[in-house]
């Protein structure tokens, strides 16, 4: 059975890539701090509405270019293979966005300001795992003998 097929296993899925993805917009912030005119970058919050838009979207994207991936794309043949970098990037999208002072050369990094923000996702992450764990110890006992205690 794929825990992809049951829909709070998706939704976890997307919120645990989302927040991974989000660490690490948040630590290339971090690394910057020192970079002159570097606008920090975040994610847009995670929702149940954009999920469905995205899942949507990415089905009917899916469906135009399974004849085109057929002929175009390359094989792999192997899983050591390497793959294109186009399967690479993250389906969520960064946002430029300031934080509250811009020093003299043009930075906008806050470190106390994006170390809460490291520490918001660190805490949704540690939640959606825990729901996560949850969620298959439901489904381990719904799977049980009657038998069984």
């Amino acid at each position: 059975m794929d825990l992809n097929e049951i829909p709070l296993f998706a939704m976890l899925k997307g919120r645990l890539g989302h927040l991974g993805e989000r660490q690490r917009l948040i630590s290339q912030n971090v690394a910057n701090s020192d970079t002159p005119g570097y606008t920090p970058g975040d994610l847009k919050p995670f929702t149940f509405q954009a999920k469905l838009q995205a899942a949507q979207a990415s089905t009917t994207a899916q469906a135009s270019t399974t004849a085109q991936a057929s002929t175009t794309a390359q094989a792999v043949t192997q899983p050591g293979h390497m793959t294109p970098a186009s399967q690479h990037r993250s389906p969520y999208k960064a946002v430029k966005t300031k934080d509250s002072e811009t020093t003299l050369d043009g930075n906008s990094v806050v470190l106390e300001e994006e170390m809460l923000k490291m520490t918001e996702a660190r805490m949704n992450y540690d939640a959606a795992i825990s729901f996560y764990q949850k969620s298959l110890a439901m489904l381990r006992l719904a799977s049980r003998s009657p038998g069984r205690g």
